[in-house]
């Protein structure tokens, strides 16, 4: 089943209908990250996205039927460029997530870590560089 939420051109896009939550297997603990902790900052939450994450849920959907529509627009046999088109405004959606969910991660992550002294700043910074990085290579 899908549904129908607007996109922000001004159409509508379909998206996943919620679905029961199900147990997901988290493989965290298999390699340590300076994000593995168990500690919560004063912020609203352990993480920086904690206090969007509805929206960031909603916008995530939204993507999500935007890559169901390029399935059908294959299974439909649909012009090439079409899909191309559908395509780019995919990969622009998750970039758009992708730097909110980033600066979210500097202004509550890395604040919290500065307060905490220079080595956690330094880890933080570092860590936001690579994430910086793997985002710059796609």
């Amino acid at each position: 089943m899908t549904t129908m939420d607007a996109d922000t051109n001004g159409g509508t896009a379909p998206t996943a209908a919620r679905a029961t939550p199900q147990p997901d297997s988290d493989h965290r603990g298999d390699a340590q990250t300076v994000t593995d902790n168990a500690e919560t900052s004063p912020a609203g939450g352990p993480h920086g996205y904690a206090q969007q994450k509805d929206a960031h849920i909603k916008r995530l959907r939204r993507i999500e039927g935007q890559i169901r529509g390029l399935q059908r627009m294959l299974e439909e046999d649909v012009y090439c460029i079409d899909i191309l088109t559908q395509v780019s405004a995919s990969t622009k959606g998750l970039q758009s997530f992708g730097l909110q969910l980033l600066e979210e991660h500097l202004r509550h992550c890395v604040a919290d870590a500065a307060v905490k002294g220079p080595e956690a700043i330094d880890a933080k910074v570092q860590e936001a560089t690579k994430a910086i990085e793997r985002m710059l290579r796609t």
